[in-house]
């Protein structure tokens, strides 16, 4: 098992997903859980102790075997046990951070918190009872994919399971948290999910920033259930919010700890700034759908083209292209206009 460590700069990016906790500060551990078959390898879950009444934690995990036999691990290297979660604060509703909240509940009668604009989409999943990603199929269909929906649509096999989706034990909205005397205040940031919420303890200067801002890739947008017209503006909206509070010491949900939250923010913001100016470019002055224009960029850090991308993330592909062009148009920069359920665009 892994020895608590102080936090240090990692140059190789892949060790912080190694299983064992890390102390950032006194009281405040990151433990990162296992993903299995899943590109991101492991999400961080933080471990907050020395409170009144038990351990906090921010974000559950994935509810799968592996992810509470390491929670229970580290843990256990800390001194302290499952039994003493109390309370476990969400920052969304992703299977990955939030199922495994549900399940200590059942376990050991923890309190589960959840921001409010995650209701709808807890509620629509109750009707629709799947685990495809209905909407993001939705607008791949808008995006004149459909052969890819199809695909995409076909790798669900119907095994959904309800019981691991029941309602927080608490809606939050922008409010402050307190536990002993430790306080967080709560932070709605849409963009990532609807409902989407990051931690500020500005006593110790930390964000827990769940996926709105990470390390070293920027978040699908809009990958939900019942999401807003316009996710991405929301998302962009929520970055430059995060420079109105004093910077502070970056605790991602996926990544290693890093320095600076207004740092990686404006390296976000200048992203998108980037992927707009190419989307623009791509759409030159033919009418094009967000399928199209997506074939025509390059996707990832080293740019790979669409083609070598698998479905999944084609999909996820397509639909930030369309939230790109979506913004374009909020912005008076593109036009769209839609026929046959397709919609389709043309620069301003």
């Amino acid at each position: 098992m892994t020895t608590p460590t102080t936090h240090t700069p990692r140059l190789d990016r892949g060790r912080w997903a190694h299983p064992g906790p890390e102390t950032v500060r006194p009281g405040v551990h990151r433990i990162p859980l296992p993903l299995p078959e899943d590109g991101l390898r492991a999400v961080n879950v933080y471990a907050l102790e020395g409170l009144t009444d038990g351990l906090v934690l921010i974000d559950g995990g994935w509810s799968i075997p592996e992810s509470r036999k390491a929670l229970e691990d580290a843990l256990a290297h800390l001194g302290h046990d499952l039994a003493e979660i109390s309370h476990v604060l969400v920052t969304h509703i992703h299977r990955d951070h939030y199922t495994q909240a549900v399940e200590l509940r059942r376990l050991l009668g923890s309190r589960v918190y959840l921001g409010a604009g995650e209701r709808r989409g807890l509620e629509q999943l109750g009707k629709v009872r799947t685990d495809e990603p209905v909407s993001s199929l939705d607008t791949l269909r808008r995006a004149g994919a459909q052969d890819l929906a199809e695909r995409v649509a076909g790798m669900y096999d119907g095994g959904f399971d309800p019981t691991v989706w029941e309602a927080p034990d608490r809606w939050l909205q922008a409010e402050e948290l307190r536990f002993g005397d430790t306080r967080l205040t709560v932070v709605p940031t849409p963009g990532h999910t609807q409902g989407h919420v990051v931690y500020l303890d500005r006593a110790r200067g930390l964000l827990f920033s769940g996926d709105h801002v990470l390390p070293h890739i920027t978040p699908s947008i809009g990958f939900e259930l019942g999401g807003p017209a316009l996710p991405l503006g929301d998302y962009l909206d929520s970055l430059h919010l995060m420079t109105t509070f004093a910077d502070t010491q970056l605790l991602p949900a996926h990544g290693p700890v890093g320095d600076s939250v207004h740092a990686r923010v404006g390296e976000l913001l200048a992203h998108h700034d980037d992927r707009l100016a190419a989307t623009l470019a791509a759409l030159g002055g033919r009418t094009r759908t967000a399928h199209e224009v997506a074939t025509e960029l390059g996707w990832t850090r080293r740019k790979v083209s669409f083609s070598e991308l698998g479905a999944f993330d084609q999909m996820l592909a397509v639909n930030e292209t369309a939230a790109h062009l979506d913004v374009l148009v909020a912005r008076g920069r593109a036009a769209c206009t839609q026929a046959d359920g397709v919609n389709r665009y043309l620069a301003a």
